[in-house]
């Protein structure tokens, strides 16, 4: 029932938990609504979190969670701050939405005194935890952190001890047509679907090939060549259009498992897309893509740092 309490050890997973998060240990109930006490608060004076990047509640659990409060109360306090006169809810708003549901006057809550900052890294860690908040959602909330506080990705990666890689990659779903970010929002595509379409050049072949996922149920992995065989077609037709004799056809080697793997390695490493093409059994290319001028100077620092 509990939103926040349970830490993982998935460090990757999940960042570092509220707890380490907040410097905070729990603590006994409290009369006093002060910073760092627990008291119970009507629910009429507890204003929603303005970070929260979840907009969405599945009505069947709030209904399933509202019951089990009827029966046995809240049993985890929510976490506040005092705000214009009342309160502002940090974490645990299905605990709210919840107890409001079930006929509930008051709340117990934790009063804290945190900064705008702090909030929103509390709303962040909260929902990395939950499977059931969408990518883009997490995306959202991520882009709207790195905009309201001017930091970098890899700070923002430090903060929620997570991979850059994993930050970059769920914030370039962002620039995908608003057709595509339709389909994986409604869980029509994966996210893995959604990060091979990022490598095709043009909006409208990227909601094409969207449409033949789900005509076709194409996996991951076939995307990614369809991917790669249209970038491929549209380099040809630059080289001809130019004026210069397109070269001779060349048998492209399909990947094995082994340079599958060390390319979704360099994807990782370097938070690019990353693309490796075999033209014989010791021949090929590795194109890395930027998006920009900064994105551009980031992976050649890496390549320095690691050469």
């Amino acid at each position: 029932m509990g939103d926040f309490g349970t830490q993982e050890p998935s460090r990757r997973r999940l960042g570092r938990g509220l707890n380490a998060l907040l410097g905070m240990a729990p603590t006994g109930p409290s009369t006093e609504a002060e910073p760092g006490t627990s008291s119970n608060i009507s629910v009429d004076l507890i204003d929603r979190n303005p970070f929260q990047p979840r907009h969405e509640f599945d009505p069947a659990a709030l209904n399933e969670l509202a019951d089990s409060i009827r029966q046995h109360g809240v049993l985890q306090p929510v976490l506040v701050r005092s705000a214009g006169g009342g309160y502002q809810l940090i974490a645990g708003e299905r605990r709210l939405i919840a107890a409001k549901k079930a006929g509930l006057q008051e709340i117990p809550c934790r009063v804290l005194a945190l900064t705008d900052q702090q909030v929103s890294e509390v709303a962040l860690e909260e929902n990395l935890k939950r499977q059931d908040l969408n990518v883009l959602e997490k995306a959202t909330a991520f882009q709207g952190y790195l905009d309201r506080y001017g930091c970098s990705i890899e700070v923002l990666s430090r903060r929620l001890s997570l991979d850059r890689s994993t930050v970059s990659n769920m914030v370039r779903l962002l620039e995908l047509p608003e057709a595509v970010k339709a389909d994986l929002r409604s869980d029509k595509i994966s996210a893995g679907h959604a990060r091979a379409l990022l490598s095709l050049k043009s909006d409208s072949d990227r909601v094409t090939l969207c449409d033949r996922i789900q005509k076709e149920g194409l996996s991951v992995r076939k995307i990614e060549e369809a991917v790669r065989d249209l970038n491929a077609s549209l380099d040809d037709s630059v080289v001809s259009i130019k004026g210069k004799k397109p070269k001779s056809q060349t048998t492209i080697v399909e990947l094995t498992p082994h340079v599958l793997s060390l390319r979704d390695q360099l994807r990782d490493w370097l938070g690019a897309s990353v693309e490796i093409t075999l033209a014989a059994r010791d021949q090929g290319k590795i194109v890395i893509e930027f998006q920009s001028s900064d994105d551009f100077e980031r992976i050649v620092g890496k390549l320095h740092r690691a050469a």
